[in-house]
């Protein structure tokens, strides 16, 4: 029931900064900050770290971008042991823009990249830990991927890798838990060195049973995010987490208390969570920028039509 070493870390303002242009303003990330800290969950993710010669600072909020400053000002005043990690895309950042750990606030860079694209993580993860920080490979869409170039990813995650954690990831939402299990034991029988990680999305509202399954298999690390903000159908809710795990350390009450104040407020400013258009890309196993197109059109609610859109662009 209870097992010392899983570290839950939140998403929050990461993973739901893909609606809104990552533009939250300092009072909630701070109010999150701050409810995580006293709730005692392991890590806090910010946002993204991309280069402002790809990305426009007028067109994304600083958590596109999320600069030393701008993080400790997010931190300043508020007694905290919960860490602050920040998540990196390859061929979205120079590794001299990173200055070493012992000059910055955040304590984990997590490097985000498709099964094609593991030497680029491998290189960026490599330069990240000689640096200091805390690392992790996340592996992209892993439904999509293929059988023998996930074992040779891992394979080479294994061997040439300085990572402490490599994170499965359900991007589409498209796992079941025969499937997850499947993964997680795949990743624990090839990666000997690190610990293993889970990231589900809601699009079949399975985020939360898949993150219990691959806890059941041994893996340490699982994310969530609070109220299950998120890009589209959204995240494991971190409450759920925080409700199952039975360690002590950890306190829900703060993370009930900002979803009351903060949360179902922001809900009649952004749309996340379980809709039949983002179930559907589930199912089919499809990214789901295109149910998040057909929700900001006026045929939102056609889910038929679209259902067979996509059926229909399957088979061509």
């Amino acid at each position: 029931m209870f097992r010392e070493k899983i570290k839950v870390l939140d998403c929050t303002i990461r993973d739901g900064g893909l609606m809104n242009n990552h533009d939250f303003e300092l009072p909630f990330v701070r109010a999150v900050y701050k409810a995580l800290s006293e709730a005692g969950v392991d890590y806090m993710e910010m946002g993204y770290r991309n280069s402002k010669k790809l990305f426009s600072p007028k067109e994304f909020g600083k958590w596109k971008f999320c600069e030393d400053e701008d993080i400790k000002e997010v931190i300043d005043g508020i007694e905290s042991n919960t860490k602050i990690s920040i998540m990196v895309d390859v061929d979205r950042l120079d590794v001299k823009d990173v200055k070493p750990k012992k000059e910055s606030p955040v304590s984990m860079i997590r490097v985000a990249a498709y099964v094609k694209d593991i030497d680029k993580a491998i290189f960026l993860v490599n330069n990240f830990a000689d640096k200091g920080y805390e690392t992790t490979v996340n592996i992209m869409a892993i439904s999509r991927a293929l059988d023998n170039e996930l074992n040779e990813a891992l394979e080479q995650l294994e061997k040439e890798s300085k990572a402490n954690v490599i994170y499965i990831v359900d991007s589409f939402g498209a796992l079941y838990q025969e499937t997850t299990e499947f993964l997680i034991k795949k990743a624990k029988n090839i990666i000997k060195s690190k610990e293993i990680g889970f990231h589900g999305h809601n699009n079949q509202q399975l985020a939360f049973s898949n993150t219990i399954e691959s806890i059941i298999h041994d893996a340490n690390f699982v994310d969530g995010t609070v109220y299950g903000i998120g890009r589209a159908a959204g995240n494991c809710p971190l409450e759920l987490i925080l409700g199952f795990l039975k360690n002590p350390k950890f306190n829900i009450r703060p993370v009930l208390d900002l979803i009351s104040k903060e949360l179902i407020p922001l809900r009649d400013q952004i749309e996340w969570g379980y809709l039949i258009p983002y179930a559907i890309t589930g199912m089919l196993d499809e990214h789901p920028r295109t149910a998040m197109a057909l929700r900001k059109s006026v045929k939102k609610e056609n889910y038929r039509e679209f259902y067979e859109e996509l059926i229909d662009h399957a088979v061509e």
